[in-house]
């Protein structure tokens, strides 16, 4: 019997996201996050994670966000384990990103939607030097918004 193992954590993202592509050409994006938990008689402890996310929504974090930014990060553990040259045995929790969000409890933010392509991808239009173009503008006429398969907003 599986069980969900889903988490969401609020926290600053410790560094910027570090975007790279596997050998069969998929995003990869990961950074990473902190969260304290503020104690009365204690100093403050604070947690960090590794945060991985994977295609377009690896392109769409590295694109947005930035060390510093307060985000929202819905996904799922994984735990990792390795041995070190030393012989020592070490392991660490990570976040396998589902979705992340800018947190807008002190900030503000502006939301662009990407153009979704013929694949299901969600991706901007690329141009000849691969960097993406803005999203076309999109008419709100009801014949439009009958052509189109996606959710409204």
């Amino acid at each position: 019997m599986g069980f969900d193992n889903t988490v969401t954590v609020v926290g600053n993202v410790t560094r910027d996201p570090e975007l790279r592509f596997s050998q069969a050409g998929m995003a990869i994006a990961q950074f990473g996050v902190a969260w304290n938990r503020r104690r009365q008689e204690q100093e403050d402890e604070v947690s960090f994670f590794d945060v991985t996310c994977f295609r377009q929504l690896a392109e769409n974090v590295a694109e947005s966000i930035r060390k510093g930014s307060r985000v929202v990060i819905y996904g799922t553990l994984q735990q990792r384990s390795w041995q070190t040259d030393g012989g020592d045995r070490r392991s660490k929790v990570e976040i396998l990103a589902d979705d992340v969000a800018p947190s807008l409890k002190w900030a503000t933010a502006e939301i662009s939607r990407n153009e979704r392509s013929s694949g299901g991808d969600f991706g901007g239009s690329r141009n000849d030097s691969g960097s993406r173009s803005a999203p076309p503008q999109r008419s709100n006429t009801p014949a439009a918004s009958a052509d189109r398969d996606d959710e409204p907003f």
